[in-house]
């Protein structure tokens, strides 16, 4: 079993990446292997909603100068997803926002029914905002969301200070543990033979008549 975990931040190395590290060592603590994606930090357009994914039927975006097309590459051989982003004006940066907005839309049927979870980074307010914000992409997906003891946040300016939010990284721990958990209980699920929950014809309702 593997999580991909988005780095959503323009530093690489930063609060957001320093967060996604403390669950990824939980993870690979518990046997499931990890892989940190950095976005980059170069711009990333946001969805025209053009239909090219839909109509060419590979899931690629028709914008190919930004890293979104190599995240979904990686989806369907990954059983779980962690999007970490810090904080920009009590909401997701721009990065990751135009981001899963286009992997999202482009591939969102590749992420039905595998967890996912929102780790926010923030220097003092704004992170339930950006949390709600996160997980509205896995609730519009087919997606069971991941909780922790807390909301799935840390406080800091820098990535030592992050380190010392104690609570906030204890949160990362058992957010990594609490995916672990999940993923194994989908596992033993199959082997026993419980079906996925059964697909209807989607039914789309405009409310303009």
């Amino acid at each position: 079993m593997k999580v991909l975990l988005i780095n959503g931040s323009p530093k690489k190395n930063g609060c957001t990446y320093t967060a996604l590290v403390e669950v990824s060592a939980e993870l690979e603590k518990q046997g499931i292997e990890t892989e940190i994606f950095y976005i980059g930090n170069e711009p990333v357009r946001g969805c025209t909603g053009c239909g090219y994914c839909g109509r060419t039927g590979t899931h690629q975006c028709v914008f190919t100068n930004d890293t979104v097309n190599e995240a979904i590459l990686k989806v369907k051989d990954c059983d779980g997803f962690i999007f970490g982003t810090p904080v920009h004006y009590a909401a997701a940066s721009g990065g990751i926002t135009s981001f899963l907005d286009r992997m999202f839309y482009a591939a969102s049927s590749l992420f039905a029914l595998k967890p996912g979870a929102a780790v926010a980074s923030c220097r003092r307010g704004g992170a339930s905002a950006t949390l709600d914000q996160i997980n509205k992409y896995f609730t519009i997906a087919n997606m069971p969301v991941v909780s922790s003891q807390y909301w799935n946040m840390v406080h800091g300016n820098t990535p030592d200070e992050v380190k010392q939010d104690l609570e906030g990284m204890q949160t990362m721990r058992v957010l990594g543990r609490n995916m672990a958990w999940l993923l194994k209980s989908i596992e033993a699920g199959k082997k026993a033979g419980v079906k996925l929950p059964e697909k209807e014809d989607r039914i789309m309702t405009n409310f303009v008549r």
